[in-house]
């Protein structure tokens, strides 16, 4: 073993070898992975091997539909067979509420160029004809689903790495991890240390035990998960015989199963309610090729429905059990990415769906590593959406309720109850006790979502349709804009940065100018490719001192980014919720604030878009005269200490003008209506600034600022897409997020999105193949663009998205230009080129 290597990648799993694989392909072949024991010793031999693109994000199913592309290019790579069986599969819905979930994923898979199709139940029986139909009331059909032999396709990633001179250290368990001074890390292994620049930490169900090495607590667990073998199945046999193909894959909601053909017999899987936690505080480092024992028990509910689902089950004996720990975040992604805090540490573990993501993690990380950036959206995988408050505890009781909802629906207004409460402010008991708030989560942080008339009606109604929220969130927003509301806003990211050289540092990472002296300003923030990666409200507070507030998910995200850039002058304090917030807002929040301040709070004295440190309501505090609804307002920080006295005195100096709370659904429905963008939804790392509409926050007079020659590049070429508000003409149901837009295309507008056309493969009721070309056009129509997010905007009384479309449509105002799909169902929309609420600003402003 050698000494000494540019990157030593710990872990022989699927995803290490990945890693490995994709950094000497980018050519860094100066790489060692080392591995305690043997390639795939921990979750990777007795993985099931499925794969499949179909995921809730759209930016992971990118990666997913990668990995399942890179395939037979590993093939070729290593001389190695994967044991590929693409054979398709069905997710199959018994109720309608899991139609409309699959109806939803079969729109977000025409904006990726995905082939999905929504089939009745007796289509599906066609292709896995022990499906009982009679349970169903329809599917959505994959044709990108298939399986795979995990212990040959780990070893094309290794033998592929090697071809291209990486290097593999078998059965050298690393014992420790230390870093010199000069940022050089030392990899102390069995066989010696190897000191090296980078480190990727790959451990599977060891990466939490590595992780603390470096004295990191990674928010991931372990958790049993069986599956078993049946006999050979006549059914199975005939079925081959017949149509000389295997059956496909089935998921089944209700009963919480997979399934697809091994040999003769069917493979069944199942992701049980008594999810069971497997070694919660440490991972045995003896841990090898073993399996735990099985417990009919906690599976035999699932496989009691599968009986019925899949009546050929019942009658064929189990030949084999298999029980195996895999890795779980919280929310059942992966954690990817560089360390905030630590230098050229990157993670790459918690990967439960090895077979279907391995590849895209290891494409993002090496393109991470080698040219600073991931070349995708991947927050949604980025170890950096999570922070301090994901505890050992709290991490446990979030990837139970996970693991045993994985094949549950997820309503869009649902919020799970696990590790609840965790996070609240001084209001929680007043919220919930007195308010009779539903409360919901940011970042681990309870904040109130809307206010129910009583405590027994202080629940939602689990829906893809409007539910009982909708007319308490209308009246919150009435209250707003006929007088005068108060929400908590704790659910922010808050920062101060100051020392010598902050302003100049500010400039530098922000598009827009620093703001005077007790002003503020509103900034983008880029990458080096002139991609948008953050969006803050700025307000200069003193010479070289800064108030920043941002997005609360993507705090470790930025704090990253700031201290890749800031220089050693500059301090950076991450506030937290030694920071919380109220607002108030409406055309009588002047009146309001006025009486818990001795200040001249005029227009004249203090106009919109300032900063000002004043005690209110005998409080210090610090406050904005700004507002996120669009209305006149004002955002108050304080201590926590003092959050109780401020609100309490709010909400009494608030009483003669019937002053309502309001929460962050309310919130957000009154920023569609002044077609305010936000971060996670339209603001993201595939966007330039031109694209999302934030022309006027960036300067590229100002000076250098990083990412503006990208940033010049894009103006001067012209956006390919525009950041666009629609009306819908919806009945029921809303958008969430990821709905296709179509447009009319007879007439000339440009360019626009090709259109997706594919050979699908479809069996009819008999299973013989009917091949057909489905395309992602309707006559005139073709799907141009997505939807980012959306709801009913309550102030102006219409349904309202915000999305994506060519910039060539983006001024397109006209009637019957557009249409959105909402379940399935497409609605006429029309772009809202200007907001429907205060279009001039006036009320802000007043």
């Amino acid at each position: 073993m050698k000494s000494t290597a540019r990157v030593v990648v710990i872990g022989g799993g699927v995803v290490g070898c990945s890693v490995l694989y994709h950094l000497a392909r980018a050519g860094w072949t100066d790489v060692l992975l080392v591995e305690r024991s043997e390639l795939t010793s921990g979750s990777s031999w007795h993985a099931a091997g499925g794969f499949h693109t179909l995921n809730g994000d759209p930016n992971v199913a990118k990666l997913q539909a990668y990995t399942v592309g890179l395939y037979k290019e590993l093939e070729e790579a290593s001389g190695m067979s994967c044991g590929l069986h693409l054979t398709g599969g069905f997710q199959v819905a018994d109720t309608p509420e899991r139609m409309d979930f699959l109806r939803a994923a079969h729109a977000k898979g025409r904006i990726m160029g995905m082939d999905t199709e929504l089939v009745s139940a007796s289509e599906a029986k066609a292709m896995f004809p022990m499906l009982d139909d009679s349970h169903f009331v329809g599917a959505l059909w994959d044709p990108v689903e298939g399986h795979l032999d995990p212990s040959g396709t780990t070893h094309a990633y290794a033998k592929a790495a090697r071809n291209l001179g990486a290097e593999i250290s078998l059965r050298n368990p690393v014992t420790e991890i230390h870093q010199d001074a000069d940022g050089t890390w030392n990899v102390v292994t069995k066989e010696g240390t190897i000191r090296c620049e980078h480190v990727v930490n790959a451990g599977g169900l060891w990466a939490r035990e590595v992780g603390r090495m470096v004295g990191l607590e990674l928010p991931l667990l372990a958790m049993e998960h069986h599956y078993l073998l049946t006999e050979d199945m006549p059914e199975v046999i005939a079925y081959n015989q017949e149509f000389g193909r295997e059956v496909c894959h089935i998921i089944d909601f209700k009963g919480e199963i997979y399934t697809r053909q091994e040999r003769n017999g069917l493979l069944v899987g199942t992701y049980e309610k008594a999810a069971t936690p497997w070694s919660p505080v440490t991972t045995p480092w003896e841990f090898g090729h073993e399996l735990l024992e099985p417990a009919l028990d906690r599976i035999a509910p699932s496989l009691e429905i599968g009986f019925r689902h899949f009546p050929a089950l019942e009658n064929t004996g189990i030949k084999q059990m298999i029980n195996g720990p895999f890795t779980f975040a919280p929310d059942g992604n992966p954690l990817v990415g560089p360390v905030q805090g630590l230098t050229n540490f990157w993670s790459a573990c918690a990967v439960m769906a090895g077979f279907s993501q391995g590849g895209g993690v290891g494409l993002v990380l090496a393109n991470w590593m080698t040219e600073g950036d991931p070349g995708f959206d991947v927050f949604g995988m980025d170890v950096a959406r999570y922070g301090e408050w994901t505890t050992l505890k709290y991490t446990n009781a979030k990837v139970r309720e996970n693991y045993s909802n994985r094949f549950s629906i997820r309503f869009p207004n649902e919020e799970r109850p696990a590790g609840r409460p965790h996070q609240t402010t001084p209001l929680y008991d007043i919220m919930v006790r007195d308010n009779h708030a539903v409360m919901g989560v940011t970042w681990g942080l309870e904040v109130p979502l809307w206010f129910a008339p009583s405590a027994e009606e202080a629940h939602d109604v689990l829906s893809f349709h409007r539910s009982n929220d909708f007319e308490h969130v209308g009246a919150e927003v009435r209250a707003v804009r006929e007088s005068v509301g108060i929400s908590e806003i704790a659910n922010f990211a808050k920062y101060e940065v100051s020392g010598p050289g902050a302003e100049a540092f500010l400039d530098r990472l922000m598009t827009n100018r620093m703001p005077k002296d007790g002003r503020i300003t509103l900034s983008p923030m880029l990458n080096d490719n002139g991609k948008l990666i953050g969006d803050f409200t700025i307000a200069k507070a003193g010479s070289e001192r800064f108030m920043i507030w941002g997005s609360s998910g993507a705090q470790i995200y930025h704090m990253r980014w700031f201290e890749q850039h800031k220089p050693d002058t500059v301090r950076i304090e991450r506030l937290g919720q030694r920071l919380v917030g109220l607002t108030i807002a409406g055309p009588k929040s002047r009146d309001v604030f006025a009486k818990l301040v001795t200040e001249d709070v005029s227009r004249e004295a203090f106009p919109f878009m300032s900063y000002r440190e004043l005690d209110v309501a005998g409080c210090p505090a610090r406050v904005n005269r700004i507002s996120y609804t669009g209305d006149l307002g004002y955002e108050i920080w304080m201590e926590p200490c003092y959050q109780r006295a401020i609100y309490l005195a709010v909400k009494e100096a608030g009483a003669e003008f019937a002053i309502r709370d309001f929460g962050m659904r309310a919130l957000l429905s009154m920023r569609l209506e002044k077609n305010f963008p936000t971060w996670f939804a339209e603001l993201r790392p595939v966007y330039g600034p031109f694209e999302g509409g934030m022309d006027r926050f960036v300067k590229l007079d100002k000076g250098d600022f990083i990412g503006r020659a990208a940033a010049a590049v894009e103006r001067d070429a012209g956006p390919r897409l525009k950041r666009v508000s629609f009306m819908i003409d919806a009945d029921t149901a809303d958008v969430m997020a990821d709905e296709p837009v179509w447009a009319r295309t007879a007439t000339d507008h440009g360019t626009i999105t090709p259109t997706h056309e594919t050979t699908v493969k479809r069996y009819d009721a008999q299973g013989a193949e009917q091949p057909r070309t489905e395309k992602q056009v309707d006559g005139d129509w073709r799907v141009v663009g997505w939807v980012t997010s959306g709801g009913y905007a309550h102030g102006v009384g219409a349904s309202m998205a915000q999305g994506y479309v060519p910039a060539a449509l983006a001024d397109n105002a006209a009637e019957g230009m557009f249409e959105i799909e909402i379940l399935g169902r497409r609605y006429p929309a029309r772009i809202a080129v200007e907001p429907p609420f205060d279009p001039e600003g006036t009320r802000m402003r007043a």
